[in-house]
Formats: structure tokens, C-alpha cells, sequence
């Protein structure tokens, strides 16, 4: 059974599946998952939380606007769906030591099912359904039927962002705030 309590910043790392340039146009909702990304990335920022990008070959850069908030940027580059089939994911991953992965990205019926799938014997999951799609809304719908049915938490940008705050007042809800306004 999968841990369904809250999620804790020092147990998870955020992975942002293959939001790139030649793929974004035809994603369904493509403005949302942009954004809630780009905010989710923003956050793990002032949060300290680590994360980590996936690109597929030939799918070009990922999007500026995800990328952006980070300084000194990379992505890990892959041909496989399942980001765990991919050795440098895996690794830093496991360098990580993160228990819990939380998933945003393209497209959710693919790339980000296949990893979550395979994380889920050894990783708590959280998906973050406002931050993923893919081509056909029904696909999207399906997947993440298909992840919480195999044990993934299934999230949106804000219940993250409050569960790891955790409280109001302090400096930090203070440096987030504008992300959520």
C-alpha cells in the first residue's frame, strides 16, 4: 500500500516530463500545464526541493518559460517512456535519496504513466493533474485513472504547494504567495 499521508519536502523531488517546444503545440490544455509547471518549478526554487527535467530525443528544448527559473539548467535526455529505463534518471534519482516523486508533464498517458507506474513498487507517487495532459483530453482523463488505480496520489499544483508549506506567516508562504495569486 502506497503512504497516502501528506507529502514532506524533504523526502520529494520533482520531475517535469518532456514539456518541450515541439511537442507543447499540440497538447491539449497546454497553457495550463505551462504554467502550473513553470509555478511548481518557481517553488521547488524558493522551497529547496530538488528537480529534475526529462527531455525525449528529438522533441526539442524544453519550454522557456519552464526552464527559465532555473539557473545552470539541464535536462536529462532520453528515448525511452519510462524515465526509469533511462540510467541517468535512475541515478540521480537514487543520488537523490527522495522517497516521493512528484510528476508533471506530457504526456500523461505515455511518459509520465509509464514512470509512475514503474516508481510505485519502490516510490511514493503524487501526480499533479493540473500540470500534466496529453494530445486527447480522453487520454489524459484514462491516465490518470489508470495511476491512481495503481497507487499514485493524484494532486494539484496548490494542495503541493500548501501541503508542503504548511502553515501561514512565515517568510517562505510569504515568497510563494505570489505564485498562487
Amino acid at each position: 500500500m502506497v503512504d497516502q499521508s501528506l507529502v514532506g519536502r524533504e523526502d520529494c523531488v520533482l520531475v517535469v516530463i518532456d514539456i518541450q517546444e515541439k511537442l507543447m503545440p499540440v497538447i491539449s490544455g497546454k497553457e495550463r500545464v505551462i504554467a502550473n509547471s513553470a509555478t511548481l518549478v518557481r517553488f521547488c526554487g524558493i522551497c529547496g526541493i530538488p528537480v529534475v527535467f526529462t527531455e525525449q530525443k528529438k522533441l526539442g528544448p524544453t519550454v522557456p518559460e519552464v526552464k527559465g527559473p532555473v539557473q545552470g539548467f539541464t535536462a536529462i535526455e532520453k528515448v525511452h517512456f519510462n524515465c526509469f529505463l533511462n540510467g541517468e534518471f535512475r541515478g540521480e534519482v537514487e543520488r537523490l535519496g527522495r522517497k516521493t516523486i512528484i510528476l508533471t508533464g506530457v504526456e500523461s498517458h505515455i511518459c509520465v504513466a509509464q514512470t509512475a507506474i514503474a516508481a510505485l513498487p519502490r516510490l511514493s507517487v503524487h501526480v499533479i493533474a493540473d500540470a500534466v495532459s496529453s494530445r486527447s483530453p480522453d487520454n489524459r482523463v484514462i491516465a490518470l485513472e489508470r495511476m491512481r488505480n495503481a497507487g499514485a496520489v493524484i494532486s494539484s499544483t496548490e494542495m503541493f504547494i500548501y501541503e508542503i508549506l504548511r502553515e501561514a506567516g512565515t517568510d517562505e508562504f510569504k515568497a510563494v504567495l505570489p505564485l498562487v495569486k
